[in-house]
This record gives C-alpha cells, sequence and structure tokens, in this order.
C-alpha cells in the first residue's frame, strides 16, 4: 500500500499526522496508551476502523514489556481502556476494539510479557482482518458502480480512515483497479475538511481522477445529472440502518433521494452497532468551537460568536440504498439485513 495510517514496531505506535496533511507527510510516535488517547483526541488519527485498531495497539502499550511493574499490568490495561474509550463517543469501532482486546485479556497469564505478547498478537489480528474486510468490501462494492460513473464523496473514508485501502474509498478504488472508468466529486467536508485534506490527496496519490467541490456545491451536480451514486462510509450504523457518518451526510442523502441517485455507505461489520436500535439512540460528539471560528489556525469568524459544532449527523435508513460490508451488500429492509447478517 502507498499510503501507511498505522504501523507498529514492537514497542510503539507509529501514525500519520492527519492533521498535517496535505502540506507535509509527518509520522507521530506514541510509546504509552496515554499517547494514542490524546492521538485519537485531537484527529492525530481518525475514522472509524483506524481508530479501533489505533486504540488495540494502545491498550498493548498500557501493558508492561518486562516484569516489576509499579503496578499489576491488568489495573494499567483497565486504566488504559477506561482512558482510550474516553476519546470519541460516536465511533463504535472503538469501544468494539477494546471490548475485543478485554476478551483477549480475560483469558491471559498474570505474567506482563506474557501478556501483552498475548495482546500484541490480537491487535495485530484486528489490523490484519480491517485490512482484509476493506479489500472484501471493495470487491462487493465495486459491482455496485457502473463505467464511466461520476462518484460523490463526503469526508474521508478512505485509507487514512482505516488500517489501510479504505472503505468508501475502498469500493472506489476495486472499481478502478477492475478498469471502471471512475471520476470522483469530493465535497471538503466542513468544518474540518477531510474531503479537501485528506480525500483529495488519497485519489491523487493513487492517480484516480477526482475534483474538488465545496459542500454546498453538491446540489448544483445532483441537479445537472452529473453524479451517478454517492458513497460514504460510516462511524456507527444502528440496528435499524440508520446511520451516523460525518456532519454534512444527512444533506447529501436527501439530495440523492430527490435526484433518484442511489447513496450507499460502506461499513466493516464492527461498525454496526445492532444494541442501538435506531440512529436516535447513537451518541454525537460536539467539538471544540476553533474548527469552526478558525481556518488553517486564523480566526475567520468574530470573537465570541456562539458556536454548534456537531461532528456527525445520522442519515435515516430510508435514504439509503445499500450498505456494503466484508460479508457482502445489504439491501433493504436494512433492519431485517442486519437482523439476518448477525444471526
Amino acid at each position: 500500500m502507498s499510503i501507511r495510517t498505522i504501523e507498529w514496531t514492537g514497542d510503539s505506535l507509529l501514525l500519520l499526522d492527519q492533521r498535517a496533511l496535505p502540506g507535509k507527510e509527518s509520522v507521530l510516535r506514541c510509546s504509552n496508551a496515554s499517547g494514542v488517547a490524546g492521538a485519537i483526541r485531537t484527529m492525530v488519527v481518525r475514522g472509524a476502523p483506524a481508530i479501533g485498531v489505533a486504540a488495540a495497539f494502545g491498550l498493548v502499550l498500557a501493558v508492561p514489556c518486562t516484569r516489576g511493574g509499579k503496578r499489576p499490568w491488568r489495573e494499567a490495561f483497565a486504566a488504559a481502556a477506561e482512558e482510550l474509550g474516553g476519546t470519541r463517543p460516536t465511533a463504535v469501532n472503538l469501544f468494539w476494539a477494546i471490548e475485543r482486546m478485554r476478551g483477549a485479556a480475560s483469558t491471559l497469564p498474570d505474567d506482563p510479557e506474557e501478556a501483552r505478547r498475548g495482546l500484541e498478537n490480537e491487535a495485530v489480528a484486528i489490523y490484519e482482518e480491517d485490512i482484509a474486510a476493506n479489500r472484501a468490501m471493495g470487491a462487493h462494492g465495486a459491482r455496485l458502480l457502473p463505467d464511466g460513473a461520476s462518484v460523490l464523496t463526503h469526508c474521508n473514508a478512505g485509507a487514512l480512515a482505516t488500517a489501510g485501502y479504505g472503505t468508501a474509498l475502498g469500493v472506489i478504488r476495486a472499481a478502478y483497479a477492475a478498469g471502471k472508468r471512475i471520476h470522483v466529486y469530493v465535497d471538503e467536508t466542513r468544518p474540518f475538511l477531510q474531503g479537501a485534506r485528506l480525500t483529495a490527496w488519497e485519489l491523487m496519490k493513487d492517480r484516480i481522477p477526482c475534483t474538488l467541490v465545496t459542500d454546498n456545491m453538491a446540489a448544483k451536480l445532483l441537479g445537472d445529472g452529473k453524479i451517478q451514486a454517492a458513497i460514504v462510509g460510516a462511524d456507527r450504523i444502528a440496528g435499524n440502518g440508520d446511520v451516523a457518518n460525518k456532519i454534512g451526510t444527512y444533506g447529501v442523502a436527501v439530495l440523492c433521494r430527490v435526484h433518484k441517485v442511489p447513496f450507499y455507505v460502506a461499513a466493516p461489520c464492527s461498525t454496526i452497532d445492532p444494541g442501538v436500535r435506531t440512529g436516535k439512540g447513537i451518541p454525537i460528539e460536539e467539538r471544540d468551537a476553533d474548527e469552526v471560528t478558525h481556518l488553517a489556525g486564523k480566526r475567520i469568524a468574530p470573537d465570541g460568536v456562539r458556536v454548534y459544532n456537531p461532528a456527525f449527523d445520522v442519515t435515516p435508513a430510508r435514504y439509503v440504498t445499500a450498505i456494503v460490508t466484508e460479508k457482502g451488500v445489504l439491501l433493504p429492509p436494512l433492519s431485517r439485513a442486519i437482523r439476518d447478517l448477525f444471526r
């Protein structure tokens, strides 16, 4: 892969700092669980699958390499799990990965060296499974995109949002690799500009034709008949098929329905949360006002203005044409498809 978001060295976690892209490719080294938590919180690493993978390795780093630590490894592990779980409330992959690591920890011996090896094996498995899932998603979803299609994306659901390859961009990559002539219209995705800074960068790196547009240009593109499909990722999908994704996704889905354009969601099964019945039960993170009042570190809004900055919105299942997972394409009624998937 040309893009490495996450790299494990055995004693630290290397994260491509997504705050610096596209101007600079720099790597942040995390040598403890708190460092990983800080990187997740400040969006050095972002995207639900990537957050989950990073958290898994963060829990490995919580366990001392040798005997004679200041406290039992299970205590340090539990504290790290609590800290990591408090970083991003909407991304369910974070909690899925933590619970999986907790399950692995419960079977491990008290010896910290052996425990760390066991946890490392589990984290590496989560990492490798994520890449495999993304490639499987790509293969399933590529069939949905017609040759010659112009595809609209929102936010970044590519290699940068995962362990590698991507969810929504994985589908686009697979279609393009299969020889389909795909052109991508990239929503800039305000206020954090993941589309402008990250998706456009990924597509250009892979030489996939793309055009950057502001979010409020999507309606004109659809009205002019220039879009044949829209595809996005997800941070959490409720049991009925409601989809939480980056703020602005809901508007894209409604526009697609009005203009009779398919709206697809690509996400691994770990992003589906059948324990949450509808999208109303999904917690929505509200982020710092500076993301709205400042652009590239420069204030663009009056000092003291009130700001509302939810990071996500929820698209009702009725606007979703299909959900692409590594196990296949889920079609409406989505609540039944999700029930069958987890049966």
